[in-house]
C-alpha cells in the first residue's frame, strides 16, 4: 500500500474519524521518536574493584576495637 493509497482512503473518513486518526499517528510518531533506553548495568559486581571483602571475624574484631574506648570517663 502506497502513500497515495491511504491518502485515498484518509480522504473518505467523516472529519471525526480523521480527528481520530491524526491523534493517533501524532501518538505512534511520539512513541517512535523517543529514545531507546539503555539497559541498566547489574549491579552484581559492581564493588569487585575494591578486592575481597571482609569476613565476619574482621568485621567483629573491628567493632570491638572501635567501642573498646567507649564511653570514655572524659567526656
Amino acid at each position: 500500500m502506497t502513500l497515495q493509497d491511504v491518502m485515498e482512503l484518509a480522504k473518505q473518513l467523516s472529519p471525526t474519524d480523521k480527528k481520530r486518526l491524526i491523534e493517533q499517528l501524532m501518538f505512534d510518531m511520539k512513541l517512535e521518536s523517543q529514545p531507546v533506553k539503555q539497559p541498566r548495568q547489574s549491579l552484581w559486581g559492581i564493588c569487585r574493584d575494591l578486592g575481597q571483602a571482609p569476613s565476619a571475624e574482621d568485621i567483629d574484631s573491628m567493632r570491638q576495637e572501635a567501642w573498646d574506648n567507649f564511653p570514655r570517663e572524659n567526656i
